[in-house]
Parts: C-alpha cells; sequence; structure tokens
C-alpha cells in the first residue's frame, strides 16, 4: 500500500462537487448493530486556497492529519457497522472542536462574541481552524477574515455533524441504544506520556461520555489482541464525545486513539510494516464490537 496523496479541493467545499463528508452503510443484508463508527481527522482535501495561504508545503501540513485511519476501519460496513469519514483536512477545519472555537490573533477583522474561544485548545493553535500543525509548524502566511471561518462551519463543519447526529439518532431509535466509537491516531511521542506508554487511549470524558461497562468491554477486547490501553490520559475525548455521549439517554461515546508508531512511518507519512497487521487486528475488534450485547456489555 502506498501513501495518499494531497487531494486538491475548492475553498468552500462544494462547488467542485467535493462532498465535506462520506459515510459507507452496511449492505443490505448485513443485520445493522448499535454502533456507529467515525473518523473526523482522516481527510486529505487541502484545499488551494489554504495551500496558497500557508507557509508549509504539502508534507508538513499533513502532520495533523490522523493518517488512514478511515482505512484502518473501512471493514466496519461489512459488519452492520456504519462509518462516517471526514473528507476535508484536519488543517483545513478540526470537526472535533466546537465550531466557534476560533483565535482572534488568527483574524484580520473582529470576531462575534460567540466566536471569541478563551480555551487551552485555543491557546495551544489547535482551535476549530488551528494555527498550527502538530509539530507546532505555523501554518498561515497571512490573517484569516471571519468570512472564511464562517464558510468552512457552515460547508463542512455543520453537515458532518448534522450527519453524525443523525446517524446516532436512528440508531438509537432501531436498538433502543447507540455506541460511537469516534477514530483517531496520536504520535508516539504523545503515545509515550501515558504511564509505561501506551499503544491505544480510550477516552470517555472519565465516565461521563460513556458507562463504564462500554469502556470495560472496549479496553476487553483491545487488550485481548495483545495491545496496551490506557484511558483518558493524554487524550479524554474532544467535542465528539463532550456533544453526542449521553449514557443516562443510552447513546455511549468513545473515543479510540491509536498510537501512530504502530502502522504508519511518521516522518515519511507512509503506511509501516504493521500497517495490515493492525488492520486486521481492528477488524477483528469490529467483529467483536458488532457481537456485544450493547444492554448488557
Amino acid at each position: 500500500m502506498s501513501a495518499l496523496e494531497i487531494i486538491a479541493g475548492d475553498a468552500e467545499g462544494r462547488d467542485d462537487g467535493q462532498a465535506a463528508f462520506c459515510v459507507l452503510q452496511p449492505p443490505a443484508h448485513v443485520p445493522p448493530v448499535p454502533v456507529v463508527f467515525a473518523s473526523p481527522h482522516s481527510g486529505r482535501v487541502y484545499p488551494s486556497s489554504l495551500m496558497a495561504a500557508s507557509h508549509l508545503g504539502a508534507e508538513d501540513i499533513r502532520r495533523s492529519e490522523d493518517a488512514f485511519m478511515d482505512d484502518l476501519v473501512a471493514c466496519a460496513p461489512e459488519h452492520g457497522i456504519p462509518l462516517i469519514a471526514a473528507c476535508f483536512a484536519r488543517a483545513w477545519l478540526d470537526l472535533n472542536r466546537e465550531p466557534w472555537e476560533l483565535d482572534p490573533g488568527m483574524f484580520e477583522d473582529e470576531l462575534p462574541a460567540f466566536a471569541r474561544a478563551r480555551t487551552a485548545r485555543v491557546a495551544a493553535g489547535l482551535g476549530a481552524i488551528a494555527r498550527v500543525v502538530c509539530e507546532g509548524l505555523e501554518i498561515y502566511r497571512r490573517k484569516l477574515t471571519f468570512a472564511e471561518a464562517a464558510s468552512r462551519v457552515e460547508s463542512v463543519h455543520r453537515p458532518y455533524h448534522e450527519a453524525l447526529a443523525a446517524l446516532l439518532a436512528r440508531t438509537r431509535q432501531a436498538h433502543g441504544l447507540a455506541v460511537l466509537i469516534d477514530w483517531h491516531s496520536m504520535p508516539s511521542a504523545a503515545a509515550s506520556q501515558a504511564v509505561g506508554g501506551c499503544d491505544i487511549v480510550l477516552g470517555d470524558r472519565f465516565g461521563a461520555a460513556a458507562s463504564p461497562a462500554v469502556a470495560r468491554r472496549v479496553e476487553r477486547e483491545l487488550k485481548a489482541l495483545g495491545y496496551s490501553v490506557t484511558r483518558n490520559a493524554p487524550y479524554a475525548g474532544g467535542y465528539t464525545t463532550e456533544t453526542y455521549g449521553r449514557p443516562a439517554r443510552q447513546v455511549h461515546a468513545l473515543q479510540i486513539a491509536v498510537n501512530r508508531a504502530l502502522y504508519l512511518d511518521e516522518a515519511a507519512l507512509e503506511p509501516s510494516d504493521g500497517y495490515l497487521r493492525l488492520k486486521a487486528d481492528l477488524e477483528r475488534l469490529t467483529i467483536a464490537l458488532a457481537a456485544v450485547d450493547w444492554s448488557n456489555p
């Protein structure tokens, strides 16, 4: 398998027919299960306007991608689990952030009051529109306008989350509950911050986004496959788990972050020798999750 190239898209995300996201549904002959997979950071569309406004070349700007996570779990529909995956890159708009989580210092005009975020993520340069890629490299050579930000939110963030919310609502209606697995990867340097290092971090916002039984079941399945697993450190979950995880209403959201060292040459951003093994193991995990009685996990 070779590395995927950057896909050029238009600035608005729609005029050239480029969708904001794709949804892969189970085929008709496969019984659906109460699980939904999402991959918000694996998009590879880098609009030409972004590249023109950026200091960075194609390789550097991809450092914030959760590269290939959508492909690693692409088997999901075959086992009754729909998969929603972003098309546009995280550097264009981060779908795991509140849409108006913006850094006023990045804009030439004054932001509306509702968009003047003061979060730790914005301070770190990682708001809905990031100032830096994950290695601290500055993205932009110029100030943006609020109109540009609003266009990205309306054409990418809003439709993605409307579709995800609809998937979860249909799943809950059909099964009485829904379990959202939000798939991410993490740099090996971040994975090493966990005590003793780890292969996978499960984030349930310290129990607020999913019942303890859901997180325990996923952790047990991963450990049975031979992976070291930690909870909520260094990642407890983001906007997606916070927004959709409502255990009291039978909607559980769990973030899974995979150590990139397991499958990726992090310098070249190409699949490593471990790629196919991880993909096979994640299919085993998917099959196991599809078979769980989530009313009593």
